[in-house]
């Protein structure tokens, strides 16, 4: 079945600019061991598998954008958001696996 929702790719680097321009709440929806071992700084940790029952953190103007491993996990949160009717509809394409291939930081 298809999303009625639309997914809005953003790449690495508009997300990093909207990180440094503190204009994107960037929540990483992998599982928290994920999180813990490599993560993009200033990202915000709500795993996919407790998302039903969390709550996100408060954008306070800002745009939320998920993200996951590889762009995957993360287009399903936004469904879920929209259902909701959060809105949320802005994912990182290709997950910090692109957030590394574009050269950018990460923590360990």
């Amino acid at each position: 079945m298809f999303s009625q929702f639309t997914v809005k790719n953003l790449t690495p680097a508009e997300v990093s600019e909207g990180l440094s321009r503190g204009e994107i709440v960037l929540v990483d929806v992998r599982e928290l061991d994920e999180h813990n071992a490599e993560r993009i700084k200033g990202a915000v940790s709500v795993p996919l598998s407790r998302l039903e029952t969390a709550k996100l953190p408060d954008a306070d103007g800002k745009r939320i954008v998920m993200h996951c491993a590889g762009g995957v996990r993360s287009a399903r949160p936004v469904t879920l958001c929209r259902k909701r009717g959060l809105t949320v509809d802005h994912h990182l394409a290709g997950g910090i696996a692109a957030w590394k291939a574009h050269g950018l930081p990460t923590i360990r």
